[in-house]
């Protein structure tokens, strides 16, 4: 190969497998989220210094945000509170009426068994019976 110019060479990295995934410790993703909220430093540019696709240390990043170093480390989204509290209540609602539709379900069942006339069984007469008459 000729060169066509003499300045610095530029290196060309071919990835020829598949690696496996990275598993960052919290420490190390809190202080990569925290190196690119300094001023003057980019996303993009931590990410390729740390060897990590942009778009993850944009999540860890927006998760700190939101919620800190506990949504960090557990790798989940924050919810409010408020969001919370309104799923508990849908929840809640649910419930009672799911019991009410139990209770009555059983009302029916009871008063079905009420309605329902009883077979009676009549007492079978041998032949030695009807011949006795």
């Amino acid at each position: 190969m000729s060169k066509a110019s003499n300045g610095p060479i530029s290196w060309v990295e071919v990835i020829t497998s598949v690696q496996r995934r990275w598993r960052w410790s919290t420490a190390e993703e809190v202080r990569l989220v925290e190196e690119a909220m300094q001023p003057g430093m980019s996303v993009s540019f931590v990410a390729r210094q740390a060897g990590v696709s942009p778009s993850q240390l944009f999540a860890w990043k927006r998760r700190m945000l939101e919620g800190g170093h506990a949504a960090v480390q557990a790798d989940e989204d924050v919810v409010g509170t408020s969001r919370v509290r309104d799923l508990e209540k849908r929840f809640g609602d649910r419930e009672r009426l799911l019991g009410r539709k139990t209770m009555e379900n059983e009302i029916l069942k009871e008063a079905l068994d009420v309605a329902r006339p009883k077979k009676r069984t009549l007492p079978l007469l041998s032949w030695s019976d009807a011949a006795g008459r």
